[in-house]
C-alpha cells in the first residue's frame, strides 16, 4: 500500500496536514512577498513610482480571477494533480520574475503567480474533504493556521531577507521553496478524483445555483466578508494611524504588523470548537469580539499604548481567522460534490470585500480619523453577533 492509499483510506496524517498547511502558506505568500520591495523592485526594471503599485495590483488581481475561474475546476479535475501543476507553475513564475529586466517582464510573470497560486484555495478543501467528520474542524483549523502564518510573515521575511540577497535573491528563494514543496505534496498526497466530471463552463455557472441552494453558505459568506472586510480596512489604515499618532518608522510598523501573526493560533482552537458543536456560540463571541475590540483600540490611540495597540491586533485577528474556519467547517459539510464550487464562491466573495475595504479604509480615516474604524466595528460586529443569535438553530 502506498503512502498516497493509505492517507485515502484512513484520513490524513499529522504529517499530511502539517505539509498541506505548510504548502497553502508557501502557495498564498506568493502575493505579498513583493509588497515591501516596491521601491528597489520599480527602480530596477524601470517603473515609474506613479505605476509602482502595479507590483502589487497585478497578482492581487490574478488571485481573484484564480479564485472565480481557476478554483471550481477541483470539482472537475483530480486534485492532486492541480496542486502539483498550481505550485510549479508558481515556482517557474516566481524563477522568472527574479531574473526580470523590464515592466513587462516582470507584471506577466507576476498576473500568472497571482493566478496560479490560488492552488492553495484547492488544497484546503481537498484535505477538508479528507477527513472524518469528528476531525474535519481540527484539520481545516491546523491547515488555515499554516495559510495565515504564510500570509503575515510573507511580508517581513522578504523585507528581512532582501536585505541580504536583494529583492531578486527573495523570489529565487521562494522558487525553490515553492518547487520544493510541489516535489513533497505529489508524493504525499493521495489522488482525489471528483465523481462527476461537468464542463467547464457548466461548472463556473452553477455556481450561482450553488449559492442559492444553500443558506448556510449565504450566512457564512456574509459573516466572512463583514470580518475580513474590517481585517483589511485595520491593517490598510493603521500604518497610517501609527505614523500620525505614534510616529513609528517603518521597521516599527513591520514589527507591529508581525504581531497579527499571533491571530493564526486561533484557527485550530476555532476548528476544535466547531467538531464540538459549539459554532454557533463562537460565531457570536467572533462578532462580539469585533464590537469590543475595534472601540477599545480608538481609546488605546487616545492613552498613547502601543503595546496595548498590538495585543488588541491579536485579538481582533483571531477572531477574524476564529470565524473564517468556523464558516470553513460549516461549508465544506455541505456537498461533497460541489466543495470547490462552494469554496470559490465563498473565498472570491471574501476577497472582494477585502479589496473594497483596503480601498474605503483609509478614505474614512482621511475624513473621519479611527472612529471610523471603531464605529465600524460596533455596527457591523452587530450584525454577525445579533444575525446568529437571533436565527433558527440549525
Amino acid at each position: 500500500m502506498t503512502a498516497a492509499t493509505a492517507i485515502e483510506s484512513s484520513g490524513p496524517s499529522a504529517f499530511t496536514v502539517w505539509l498541506a498547511a505548510f504548502g497553502t502558506g508557501i502557495l498564498v505568500a506568493t502575493i505579498y512577498y513583493a509588497q515591501p520591495l516596491i521601491d528597489p523592485i520599480s527602480r530596477d526594471i524601470g517603473l515609474s513610482r506613479q505605476a509602482a503599485g502595479l507590483i502589487v495590483t497585478v497578482m492581487q488581481v490574478g488571485y481573484g480571477f484564480g479564485l472565480a475561474l481557476i478554483v471550481p475546476l477541483a470539482d472537475r479535475f483530480e486534485n492532486r494533480f492541480l496542486v502539483t501543476l498550481s505550485l510549479m507553475v508558481t515556482a517557474a513564475s516566481l524563477a522568472v520574475i527574479a531574473f526580470a529586466r523590464s515592466e513587462p517582464g516582470f507584471l506577466v510573470p507576476a498576473t500568472v503567480a497571482g493566478v496560479a497560486c490560488v492552488g492553495a484555495q484547492v488544497l484546503v478543501p481537498m484535505v477538508a474533504g479528507m477527513a472524518s467528520p469528528e476531525r474535519r474542524g481540527r484539520v481545516i483549523g491546523t491547515v488555515m493556521a499554516g495559510l495565515l502564518t504564510g500570509i503575515m510573515l510573507a511580508r517581513p521575511a522578504s523585507s528581512f531577507l532582501a536585505s541580504f540577497v536583494g529583492w531578486r535573491g527573495v523570489f529565487i528563494v521562494a522558487s525553490v521553496v515553492t518547487f520544493l514543496f510541489g516535489i513533497l505534496l505529489r508524493m504525499f498526497l493521495p489522488e482525489h478524483r471528483p465523481k462527476t466530471r461537468p464542463a467547464y463552463l457548466a461548472t463556473l455557472r452553477s455556481i450561482v445555483a450553488v449559492v442559492g441552494r444553500y443558506p448556510i453558505l449565504r450566512r457564512r459568506m456574509v459573516y466572512q466578508m463583514i470580518m475580513f472586510g474590517l481585517f483589511t480596512a485595520f491593517w490598510t489604515t493603521a500604518p497610517l494611524m501609527l505614523v500620525d499618532h505614534f510616529g513609528l518608522d517603518q521597521q516599527q510598523i513591520a514589527l507591529f504588523a508581525l504581531a497579527g501573526a499571533g491571530g493564526a493560533l486561533a484557527a485550530p482552537i476555532a476548528g476544535r470548537l466547531a467538531d464540538r458543536g459549539l459554532s454557533r456560540i463562537a460565531t457570536i463571541c467572533c462578532g462580539i469580539g469585533a464590537m469590543i475590540i475595534l472601540p477599545l483600540t480608538d481609546g488605546l490611540i487616545a492613552w498613547g499604548s502601543v503595546v496595548g495597540l498590538a495585543l488588541s491586533a491579536v485579538f481582533f485577528d483571531a477572531f477574524v481567522q476564529g470565524n473564517q474556519v468556523l464558516g470553513q467547517r460549516m461549508i465544506f459539510a455541505l456537498s461533497d460534490s460541489e466543495r470547490a464550487r462552494i469554496n470559490s464562491a465563498y473565498m472570491t466573495s471574501i476577497f472582494l470585500s477585502g479589496s473594497i475595504a483596503s480601498a474605503l479604509g483609509p478614505v474614512l480615516y482621511a475624513h473621519f480619523g479611527w472612529t471610523a474604524m471603531a464605529v465600524a466595528g460596533v455596527v457591523l460586529g452587530a450584525v454577525i453577533a445579533f444575525g446568529e443569535l437571533l436565527r433558527k438553530q440549525s
